[in-house]
């Protein structure tokens, strides 16, 4: 389970934004809404331990985010919260194989070949496994995101806008592919998002204004 309890942040003394309490529930699928200067990249950063609020408590699976050292969150984010941004983000060098395997590293998980390989299979891209950034279209940079993301079986799965500058089409193959990963590996979804047009996919909505 996640939650978010009296969480606040200051960016100066003039400018705090407080946050309604958030219970999520185990494999729950919701959607995070809110417009530009809402505070959902605020958020977005609170929830996946990059950014300490100034008040409150955060809870993933038992553990208090923010009372871990340092190099614990790292290790604990590295292996439950996995994050898809708008655009992949890739080490160009590295193979496809090459950059899942890092992000086993950086969660302190041995090498998983076997793993890298099933999370590419269900995502349709085996065969691209030992290609590099460059080589692979849009569209499967994005499913190679999505791999990255849920590579070690995180608790919590986090898309940051992931639809906003794709067409409809290409938004709602990006999406169902989001909802069926989260589904496969068990994990608690929440998609960020201003696009209205994937509303209709969610019945949980935590909307900022």
């Amino acid at each position: 389970m996640i939650s978010i309890k009296s969480v606040s942040h200051s960016y100066s003394d003039a400018n705090r934004i407080s946050f309604k309490d958030w219970e999520i529930n185990n494999s729950d699928q919701w959607l995070l809404l809110g417009e530009s200067g809402s505070g959902k990249t605020t958020l977005l950063h609170i929830l996946t331990g990059i950014l300490k609020p100034t008040a409150g408590e955060v809870i993933i699976n038992d553990t208090s985010v923010y009372t871990l050292s340092a190099k614990k969150l790292d290790q604990f984010r590295g292996r439950n919260i996995g994050i898809i941004f708008q655009r992949p983000h890739l080490i160009k060098s590295l193979t496809i194989t090459e950059n899942l395997v890092m992000a086993q590293s950086f969660a302190s998980l041995p090498e998983d070949l076997q793993r890298v390989n099933e999370v590419l299979e269900s995502l349709g891209i085996a065969a691209k496994k030992n290609a590099y950034p460059n080589e692979l279209s849009q569209g499967q940079l994005q499913r190679v995101s999505i791999a990255r993301a849920v590579i070690n079986k995180p608790a919590l799965l986090i898309a940051d806008e992931p639809t906003s500058s794709l067409d409809d089409k290409n938004a709602a193959a990006v999406l169902e592919l989001l909802l069926q990963q989260s589904g496969l590996n068990q994990a608690t979804m929440v998609v960020a998002t201003h696009d209205k047009r994937v509303k209709d996919a969610f019945t949980n909505i935590y909307e900022l204004r």
